[in-house]
């Protein structure tokens, strides 16, 4: 019998044993997540509600500095001065690097400027509850971030805050014209999408997106990129999606295709840290500046 349990004991280890690099992982793993869910936000929240303060929803950036914390030797941003007003669609525009990605964030309010301020309705973000700022935002970015979930599932999570109906979602989808697609498919909008939405196309996945951003009903719509990693079927049907879901509402968009901005109230060129050009498509090409050399270029046959 102590032979037998010596033998049954050492088999034991030895499958322990076999088993020790992943615990070593998931000790890793864990030390990471913790270490995360300890840090302290450098963003200090308040207790207004901005929800009793939007009047009208006018958006200003007043004499913006700014540098990303983990490359405080580049300047990104340099006095930039923005006013959208209520309503509104304003398209940046720019080379890849000169800070338009940064204008949503700072609105956002993923970061704070270094210097200047960002004001809605001439109230400072930094004196606005974050969750409350961040209800009035949809936000689209170039590669939606879907779960392996039902496609109701996954446009609720845009208003994840309170229980959404299935009405609502299916109003979000008509507006996002998605609606008929998922209506076609067995499940209907109990079909379950794959990780990372893997049963969609590029364009549907987009368009998933474009309701999950409508069902919060946001005052102020960001589309960073939304069309760009899409072919030019795809990105026509996404195009009128977006067309529709920003009647009624402040936009802000950046494109690096610039004929998908053309019917942007004001197009602004960010260049060198700063708005150096403003205007309509066509009072920017009669300028010949920034933005009609790039318009040119990409309006270039390619040999």
């Amino acid at each position: 019998r102590v032979a037998q349990s010596l033998i049954f004991g050492t088999v034991s280890i030895a499958n322990a044993l076999a088993f020790t690099p992943n615990f070593q992982k998931g000790l890793t793993a864990a030390t990471r997540i913790f270490n995360l869910l300890c840090r302290v936000p450098k963003i200090r929240d308040t207790s207004e509600n901005l929800s009793e303060k939007w009047e009208k929803g006018d958006i200003n950036f007043s004499k913006i500095h700014f540098r990303y914390p983990t490359r405080p030797m580049v300047k990104v941003l340099n006095g930039l001065n923005l006013s959208i007003l209520n309503g509104k669609t304003v398209a940046l525009v720019g080379s890849s690097g000169c800070g338009k990605s940064t204008i949503i964030q700072l609105l956002e309010r993923f970061y704070d400027p270094e210097r200047g301020y960002v004001s809605i309705d001439k109230q400072n973000l930094a004196d606005m509850k974050l969750s409350s700022l961040r209800s009035h935002l949809g936000i689209v970015s170039q590669e939606p971030n879907l779960f392996d979930r039902t496609i109701a599932e996954n446009i609720a999570y845009g208003a994840n805050s309170r229980e959404v109906s299935k009405d609502e979602i299916i109003e979000a989808a008509k507006k996002a014209n998605i609606h008929n697609f998922v209506s076609s498919l067995p499940l209907g909008y109990d079909t379950r999408l794959g990780e990372k939405g893997a049963q969609l196309s590029g364009g549907q996945k987009q368009r998933i997106a474009i309701a999950r951003a409508l069902v919060r009903n946001p005052k102020v719509l960001l589309l960073d990129e939304a069309t760009s990693a899409l072919d030019n079927e795809s990105e026509k049907i996404v195009q009128q999606a977006l067309d529709q879901a920003r009647q009624g509402r402040t936009c802000i968009t950046i494109a690096h295709r610039l004929t998908t901005v053309q019917d942007a109230d004001i197009i602004c060129v960010v260049n060198s840290g700063r708005i150096t050009e403003m205007g309509s498509h066509l009072e920017l090409m009669r300028k010949k500046g920034l933005y009609e050399k790039l318009y040119t270029l990409q309006m270039a046959p390619r040999r």
